[in-house]
């Protein structure tokens, strides 16, 4: 797993966003996992150009494409999180939640969709938020969706 940093902003220690990573994937999954930090113009930038929405988000996930085969020696990819320091901030503030927790969340909901998860169908929502729900509370997090509800 390799971690970037191209943000001044606060974010957590590179072991903290690889534990939480890790604990999204299956156990005993193995793959090439790369999480950037960034700030808002490039986010912003590579959500206008993959999503069409010429503004900063909280994360972008890129799957790998899954119908190709790593070269013989090498880990499958399991794809690429980028991941807006200063917009985490704000929501974290603006929902009453810990940067820590807001961080683990996204994280975690991030890696979902990299796994094939998705919340554009409620049906769809319900199984990805029961999923990151049961995985923060292994890692000692509260529900994340109580909180922003209150």
């Amino acid at each position: 797993m390799t971690i970037q940093s191209a943000s001044r902003a606060p974010k957590p220690s590179t072991r903290d966003i690889r534990r939480w990573a890790r604990a999204a994937l299956d156990p005993g999954a193995s793959g090439d996992l790369t999480v950037r930090v960034v700030d808002e113009e490039e986010s912003a930038a590579l959500n206008g150009r993959y999503r069409g929405r010429s503004k900063p988000t909280n994360v972008l996930s890129f799957p790998a494409a899954r119908d190709v085969p790593p070269p013989p020696g090498e880990p499958p990819q399991i794809g690429d999180l980028v991941i807006c320091a200063p917009v985490l901030a704000r929501e974290a503030e603006a929902h009453g939640k810990t940067l820590e927790a807001h961080w683990a969340h996204i994280v975690i909901h991030g890696v979902l969709h990299l796994l094939g998860y998705d919340h554009e169908a409620d049906a769809e929502a319900r199984v990805m938020e029961d999923r990151e729900r049961e995985i923060l509370g292994r890692l000692g997090f509260e529900d994340p969706y109580s909180l922003e509800r209150q």
